[in-house]
């Protein structure tokens, strides 16, 4: 069986989407291969529509013990150059390189914050 959640992903929908079209909240791998295969009419144009910008689903993976989970990605997010588990203390993050700046963004998925390494502007 597969939730409604990861036929949204399978399908790269998000996850109101898949409630809006009536993807049940529970399907067989079959009936989720039958959609993928023959995509209904509202799921063609869906990604007929799709910019290519940002993806609807992102895999956030945390660097420190792997614990990983599918999560959509927020406007604000900027490129994370480390994502960890917000249980993890700082000294298990990789060592702040020379000239870097770190900021850190809370609220990431759902247990993790997101590490942004970035040149000290003007240096």
């Amino acid at each position: 069986m597969v939730t409604r959640r990861e036929a949204a992903q399978a399908l790269d929908i998000p996850l109101e989407m898949a409630h809006r079209h009536n993807i049940p909240s529970r399907l067989t791998e079959a009936e989720l291969g039958a959609i993928l295969d023959n995509p209904p009419a509202w799921l063609v144009q869906s990604r007929a529509n799709r910019t290519g910008k940002r993806p609807v689903w992102t895999q956030l993976t945390c660097d420190v013990c792997g614990f990983s989970e599918a999560a959509r990605p927020k406007k604000w997010w900027p490129a994370f150059t480390y994502v960890c588990c917000t249980d993890h203390e700082a000294r298990e993050i990789p060592v702040l390189g020379p000239g870097l700046v770190r900021s850190i963004y809370d609220g990431v998925g759902s247990r993790f914050a997101g590490i942004v390494d970035a040149a000290v502007p003007g240096a």
